[in-house]
């Protein structure tokens, strides 16, 4: 008999509760006006970027351009310092970011490693190294389809065909 009663009780109660909230005046419930009226709206940016930030690469010659490397959300965009961004990867390989890179001798000449190279619970398997000569508006896959994770890419700067990757 005690098992029984338990669950009928705790209806009781629940139904009593959600009852009473129903009661409560719409009055009761409104927010008054000088409460809000010292904030400001805000962009807090976008809600479904997919996480952590891996890497940052800054256009040499325009410093409003900024490649955002996501670390399980592909690789953003912004030719505005940061007040919007796109998405410019989100057809290819990999959704992991671990490192992007602008050529140093030309800067619409950008390299991404896919894999997030940060082992925890949540990370990403990569689909190897891509290159986009079009200041990221298409990309190709290069190699190291198998590596997985790429933490670092470095661009000699002597010479844009010898890049090393880790």
């Amino acid at each position: 008999m005690k098992n029984f009663l338990f669950p009928v009780v705790a209806c009781l109660i629940i139904n009593a509760s959600l009852n009473a909230q129903k009661n409560k005046s719409a009055a009761d419930s409104k927010i008054d006006y000088s409460t809000v009226n010292q904030l400001s709206f805000r962009s807090i940016g976008p809600a479904v970027t997919s996480g952590r930030v891996s890497d940052i690469a800054v256009d040499p010659l325009n410093s409003s351009t900024w490649y955002i490397a996501a670390a399980s959300g592909g690789i953003w965009k912004t030719t505005n310092s940061g007040t919007t961004f796109s998405a410019i990867f989100d057809q290819y390989g990999s959704y992991s970011i671990g490192c992007i890179a602008i050529d140093p001798n030309n800067h619409n000449v950008i390299w991404a490693g896919t894999g997030e190279n940060n082992n925890q619970r949540s990370v990403g398997y990569g689909d190897g190294i891509y290159r986009s000569d079009d200041g990221g508006a298409s990309w190709k896959n290069m190699g190291l389809k198998n590596s997985e994770h790429i933490g670092q890419i470095i661009i000699d700067p002597r010479n844009s065909d010898v890049i090393f990757v880790a």
